[in-house]
This record gives structure tokens, C-alpha cells and sequence, in this order.
């Protein structure tokens, strides 16, 4: 390309920054809904190459720049939503603080692309990785001469999931959220049930049939297997939770969400853990090396001249700019503890996990792809070596040791996330003939972008529908899996009851699931059984895993239907990519929806101020078959002839 090529234009910032925010606003909903994020490279660069042409046309490097800036929707959300809301779940926060909530992401954001500058040359030029959704991006924008087919199947998906979600259980009330039914076989205590979200059946069509089996698999062993044990043989052994459940007398369905919610779901908790710690040793080779190519790649950076296809943001302001963002995080951390004795160390912790495991992100992201990259593990691991040494400094009873560690692993978590996005986005420029400097620096606009309208957007769901475990007041909440997770584990480093023979067990479970798959490893099967996957399924309520599963099953029978079943990746990618749209348009819809529902609920203090009469509230039946017409839709677009 030229270097006169239109890039970092005006109108390519402005799009990109808003649409950054529209798509982290929709992650941030998806996340807290259900546990997962999806990459937004291909939807924003769909979008971009639609509306640059309405403005008399874009050129590739626009478009790119675009789809940079507005990936940073989803890794921002993650950082945000994996983390901050254990705030509010260890009752540290009673809302979202703007300012704290955006110098924890947007700080956060900024650290995670000057860490991961170094790291391009050596993952992407010197000894290239795949990059698979950067190569994927790469291939949509160089086949965007006629980008119309795709803008009107995100549309009409779109409108499909805001309309069913307006129609749901927080909207109208015309059909429910969930279809459920439980009863007792004996002594058996029987559940099955589906959510009806469209959103989730996007979600699975998206991840695949092998890891919608892993999951749904996880919540089965939960809910069919463990709940049922634990109320027959060792309900007695918790006289509160038994008095809780005589109480509910024959409910079954209340019954089982009785027991999930004390004890079952921390069998989750202790698989993430030993899956977290799992994915970092089985990875240290990669860890070395990605850290030792970035500290090489920072001793080799010069002054000499290169091309302005290589050419990446200049070490000297890089370090200028690291300083100048880590001291508001210090100040940040001292507001917390009080002690700079705590807060300098607090610090370096930040800056050195950061760093470190932004090279692991950006080198998993390079083998697996951004969707896949075990962001979570990550954090539990920075959070339980903060607690560590927050432990020797402010002692296990310190009543602020929780919150100190979770602060830590919220920055080294947006700082991993964005790491990761970033080297994605870096390699689609790299093919497509980008500047390095110009996507480093659009990321950054994009990541700050989506830390600005974070805050509102969780105070927004947060009052509406409420957020971690359910309450009187928020029965159906947002369950935010990941921030939970973290709020244990913080809190049972400084003194806090935990439910320890659940999560050893839950660990035993995972340590089981890992060796599994080490044998299908060694076999060399195709189906695996990732262990942060298995342990999400635990963690998570059956309802929510069906719809997944069911979507990973179309995406499976769309590429029988196309005769793709075995192909190599890139085949599969190309031929499910309207199956993908439809699939992102589904979840953007339903997300943005679900947030402007939430702005009447709480301007009107009713959960029910959208909600019809009861004479036009239908049943768990049409609730059903609302699921089947979108479920054939999703696979009558997947399965058409490419686009």
C-alpha cells in the first residue's frame, strides 16, 4: 500500500471509537449474562466497509483501522466484567464509581497495548504464530468490494434479537426467559429447562459443536448428577440449607436452584482454579518464550530507518507513556490501603504480572485465537499470587486484602485481554499492508473509548436486574460467573468461609477432566475437553448451557449440509461466515436491547413497567417454539451458499 493510503482518517476514529463502545456495551451484557464474550473484528469490519461506502467509499487501511479500534468492544468488556463487579459482590462498592471504573479499564487498556507493542516483530514478522481471527479479519477485508450481504444479515438478525428480547421476561412478559421443569423420582431430584435466548444459541453456534458438548456436559454433571446426590445422601449435613429446603416443600425447580447456589456451583469454582493453573504450566514453554521475544524485541528497537509497514510506536514515548499511566494506578491503590509500604508493592505486582501475562495472552491468541485465549485462568493466577503477598503485608484478616487483590487483577486483566486483541488486530494489519503505529494507536483510542461508557452500562444492568448470585429482589440476575469466581477467591485467601469440600472436590473434577484430555491428546482425536470450558458448564446453570449446545449443534449440521465437516479451519471459517453474522447480529441485538430495557425499569423503580396484561402472557410452549423459528432461521442463513 501507499503510504499516502487514507488510515487514521477522521471519520475512520469516529466510527470506530462508537462503534467500540456499542460493542462492549453488548459484551458487557453477554458476559454478565452468560459467562462469555465473542470477538467483534469481523462484525465492526462488515459495518465499516457499509457505512465508508454510504460516505463515498473507504479504503482497505480505513476499514482495518475501523475493525482495530472496535475489536477493543470485547476485550475491554472482558477485563471489565471478569473482574470489577467482584466489587460489588464482596460489598466493597454499592455502585460502579465512573472515575475508579475507568482508570481501573481504561489505564488497564492502555497498559495492555504498551506491552504487547514489543512483542509484534518477534509473533507476527520473525517467527509468525496463526492468528487465526486475525487472519480471518484480514481475508473479510480484502474480499469488501460488495460488504451489503453481510450488513443486512447482522440487520436482520438484529432486529430478531431485540424483538424476542422485548418480548421477554424483563420487556413485555410476553413469553418467559426460561422453559424449566423439575420433579423427584423417588429420591431423585430430576431438572431439565432452557433459556430461550436467542443471544445463547449465536453463542454456541459460534464456539462449535466440540466445546457446546464440553459445556453442556459440565452443567449436566452439575445439576444432573451432583444436585441429585447432595439431596439425597448429604443434605443433613447443612441443617440451614436443609431447613431452607423443607421449606420449599415439593418445588423441585427451587429446590435444586437452593442447592446449585450454596454448594454445587463451587464445584466450578474449584475446577477454574486448577484449570487456570493447569493452562499456565502446560504453557510455560510459551510463556518463556513470548516473554523473552518481547524483552528481545524491546533490547533490538532503534532509531534506524524503516519501512512504514514496520514501523511501531517509538520505545522512548512507550516508556515515557508506561510512567505517566502507572501513577494514577499507584495513587489508586494507595486510596485503597493507606500504606504506601502496601501500595508500592501493590504496584510493581501490577506492572510485572502485567507484563508477563500479556506476553502469555498475546502468544495464546497467536496459537488459539483471542475467543479461545484463557483470559480468566490468568487472572485467578494473578489474583491468588497478589493474595499471597497481600497476606504477608496486611495480614489474612485484613478486611481490605480482598479488594486490594481483586483491584490488581482487574488492571493485568484488561491488560491481558487487550494485549491479546492487539496482536490479532496487528497481524489482519500486517497482511493487509497497515502501519503498526497507526492500529497501536487507534487501539489505545478505541480501548478508552469503551472504558468511557463502562460504568453507566453496569450501574445501568446492575440496578435493573442486579448482578452475582441471585437476591430477593433480583431473582432472575445476571450472575457475572467470572467476577464471582474472583470474589471467592479472593475472599477465601483473607479469612472468608468457603465451601472447601465443594471446591476440593470441584478441583479432583478438574484434574480429572485435564488428564481426559491429555489422553485425547496423545490419541491424537479432534475432539478435546478443554478444562476452563468443562469447569464454566459446572459453574453455570443448565439452562443457560442448552441453548449453547443446541447452537453449537446447527453449526454442525450447517457444515454437513455443506459438506465441511473435517475441513481444514480456514474452509470452515469461510463457509460459516454469514452463519457467524447471523449469529453476532443475534447477541448484539438482544444485548443492546436488554440495556435500553433496563433504562424505564429504573427510572420507574418497576421491573414489570414494559410488561402487557396478563392475558397476552404466554406459556413456556410458544416460549419454545419462538426458540425453534430463530434456531431455523440461524440455520437457513448458515446454510446458504457463501457470500
Amino acid at each position: 500500500m501507499s503510504e499516502a493510503t487514507p488510515q487514521l482518517s477522521i471519520r475512520a476514529i469516529v466510527l470506530s471509537a462508537v462503534l467500540a463502545a456499542i460493542l462492549a456495551a453488548a459484551n458487557a451484557y453477554l458476559g454478565l449474562f452468560a459467562g462469555l464474550t465473542i470477538a467483534t473484528a469481523i462484525p465492526a469490519a462488515v459495518v465499516s466497509m457499509a457505512v465508508l461506502r454510504l460516505l463515498g467509499g473507504g479504503t482497505i487501511l480505513e476499514n482495518n483501522i475501523v475493525q482495530t479500534g472496535a475489536s477493543a468492544g470485547s476485550s475491554i468488556a472482558a477485563g471489565v466484567i471478569f473482574t470489577i463487579p467482584a466489587l460489588i459482590i464482596l460489598n466493597y462498592w454499592h455502585d460502579f464509581l465512573y472515575s475508579w471504573v475507568l482508570a481501573i479499564a481504561g489505564l488497564g487498556g492502555l497498559l495492555g497495548v504498551l506491552f504487547s507493542v514489543p512483542l509484534r516483530r518477534s509473533m507476527i514478522v520473525e517467527d509468525p504464530l496463526p492468528f487465526p481471527e486475525g487472519k480471518a479479519a484480514a481475508e473479510v477485508l480484502k474480499a469488501g468490494e460488495n460488504p451489503g450481504p453481510g450488513v443486512k444479515i447482522l440487520a436482520k438478525a438484529a432486529a430478531i434479537g431485540a424483538i424476542v428480547k422485548l418480548a421477554a421476561e424483563s420487556g413485555m412478559r410476553i413469553i418467559p426467559d426460561n422453559a424449566i421443569g423439575g420433579g423427584f423420582i423417588g429420591k431423585y431430584l430430576g431438572y431439565m429447562g432452557t433459556n430461550l435466548s436467542p443471544a445463547l444459541l449465536g453463542v454456541g453456534y459460534i464456539i462449535g459443536l466440540n466445546v457446546g458438548i464440553v459445556v453442556v456436559s459440565g452443567s449436566i454433571l452439575s445439576f444432573n448428577i451432583a444436585i441429585p446426590i447432595y439431596h439425597a445422601f448429604f443434605l443433613d449435613s447443612d441443617p440451614a440449607l436443609a431447613a431452607r429446603v423443607a421449606a420449599a416443600g415439593g418445588d423441585a425447580v427451587a429446590i435444586a436452584g437452593m442447592i446449585w447456589s450454596a454448594k454445587i456451583r463451587y464445584l466450578g469454582v474449584g475446577s477454574m482454579l486448577i484449570g487456570g493453573v493447569w493452562t499456565l504450566f502446560s504453557l510455560r514453554k510459551s510463556l518463556i518464550s513470548g516473554i523473552r521475544s518481547g524483552l528481545n524485541a524491546a533490547r533490538q528497537s532503534g532509531g534506524e530507518a524503516i519501512k512504514e509497514t514496520e514501523r511501531d510506536l517509538p520505545m522512548k514515548w512507550m516508556l515515557i507513556a508506561l510512567v505517566v499511566f502507572v501513577i494514577p494506578l499507584a495513587l489508586l491503590y494507595q486510596a485503597i490501603v493507606h500504606q504506601w509500604l502496601v501500595s508500592i508493592p501493590m504496584t510493581i505486582i501490577m506492572i510485572v504480572a502485567g507484563f508477563l501475562f500479556v506476553s502469555v495472552s498475546a502468544y495464546l491468541a497467536g496459537l488459539v485465537g483471542s475467543s479461545n485465549n484463557p483470559v480468566s485462568g490468568i487472572t485467578i493466577a494473578t489474583i491468588l499470587f497478589a493474595s499471597l503477598v497481600l497476606v504477608l503485608l496486611l495480614g489474612r484478616d485484613s478486611p481490605i486484602g480482598a479488594v486490594a487483590a481483586i483491584m490488581i487483577g482487574a488492571v493485568v486483566c484488561c491488560a491481558a485481554a487487550v494485549g491479546g486483541d492487539n496482536l490479532q488486530d496487528l497481524k489482519a494489519g500486517y497482511l493487509v499492508g497497515a502501519t503498526p503505529w497507526k492500529q497501536q494507536l487507534m487501539l489505545m483510542i478505541g480501548a478508552f473509548s469503551c472504558a468511557l461508557i463502562m460504568a453507566p452500562v453496569l450501574n445501568l444492568l446492575a440496578a435493573a436486574f442486579g448482578i452475582g448470585p441471585p437476591t430477593p429482589e433480583h431473582p432472575h440476575s445476571l450472575l457475572a460467573p467470572q467476577a464471582t469466581l474472583m470474589a471467592s477467591v479472593a475472599k477465601g485467601m483473607f479469612g472468608g468461609e468457603l465451601p472447601w469440600p465443594m471446591i476440593g472436590i470441584g478441583a479432583v473434577i478438574g484434574a480429572a477432566t485435564i488428564a481426559l484430555d491429555e489422553w485425547l491428546k496423545h490419541r491424537g482425536s479432534t475432539f478435546r475437553v478443554p478444562v476452563l470450558a468443562a469447569a464454566i458448564g459446572i459453574y453455570l446453570p443448565l439452562e443457560l448451557m442448552v441453548p449453547i449446545f443446541l447452537g453449537s449443534l446447527l453449526s454442525y449440521f450447517v457444515e454437513k449440509r455443506l459438506g465441511i465437516v473435517g475441513a481444514d479451519e480456514k474452509t470452515r471459517e469461510h463457509a460459516h461466515r454469514p452463519g457467524t453474522l447471523f449469529s453476532a447480529g443475534l447477541i448484539t441485538g438482544e444485548a443492546l436491547t436488554g440495556i435500553l430495557i433496563a433504562i424505564p425499569i429504573v427510572v420507574s423503580g418497576r421491573a414489570d413497567v414494559l410488561a402487557l396484561p396478563d392475558s397476552l402472557h404466554f406459556g413456556q410452549l410458544v416460549g419454545l417454539a419462538v426458540l425453534c423459528v430463530v434456531g431455523y432461521l440461524l440455520y437457513r442463513s448458515g446454510a446458504k451458499p457463501k457470500m
